[in-house]
């Protein structure tokens, strides 16, 4: 296994850098700065602020953007500065387990080391209700809940994984196309040793 030592206990996710391209063309593609089209939202107040941004060519994204900075829909994790992401992250984790999850914090720390220990490719990007782990892609993910820890993992075709112990689930990703296919359900130490070997070959099938 490589160093576990890192800098910083939480990395930047993939997604904040998506959406500071996306803001940083807002005139380009729309024809108005961001602060423009809010400051257009409200002096206009229209019934249906999402179709009215719509209506004058904004996409999806564009339009929830606009609606987050104007205060007419919620914020999401990814849309701030990367500064702003990295000083947040650690409270989404606090936040996941807070209360009756807290006991769980320990395990949770400790599949961030195993994560880490793979190599110095990963990448620990918390959300709001889960932890992603990245290497070129997420390899793995970890959601509490109150009596366990569900370790989401990137396998593939479950045709191609076999685990006699039964501890492996197939989650029915795999048919929808989604990164994570498998799933181990994590409530004690002894649950770590059977996951490391699953987290290792998720990592390694991440190569590319």
């Amino acid at each position: 296994m490589a160093n576990t030592t890192h800098p910083a206990p939480y990395d930047l996710h993939p997604s904040v850098a998506h959406v500071q391209a996306i803001l940083a063309n807002f005139k380009a593609k729309t024809g108005h700065t961001l602060e423009e089209w809010v400051a257009l939202l409200r002096r206009e107040q229209p019934a249906d602020p999402k179709g009215w941004l719509k209506a004058r060519g904004l996409g999806t994204n564009q339009a929830g953007f606009v609606l987050q900075r104007a205060g007419a829909a919620p914020g999401h994790a990814f849309d701030d500065t990367p500064e702003g992401y990295l000083a947040a992250a650690p409270g989404h984790v606090a936040k996941q387990y807070g209360g009756k999850k807290a006991p769980l914090r320990p395990l949770f720390e400790q599949l961030v080391a195993l994560a880490r220990g793979l190599g110095t490719e990963v990448k620990v990007c918390p959300c709001e209700t889960l932890v992603p782990f990245y290497r070129k892609h997420v390899f793995a993910e970890v959601k509490p809940f109150v009596s366990r820890l569900d370790l989401g993992l990137a396998l593939g075709d479950p045709k191609g994984v076999q685990d006699p112990s039964g501890g492996l689930k197939d989650t029915g990703g795999f048919a929808r196309k989604d990164r994570i296919t498998h799933k181990l359900e994590v409530t004690s130490e002894a649950d770590l040793k059977i996951a490391l070997p699953w987290l290792k070959r998720a990592y390694e099938g991440d190569a590319d």
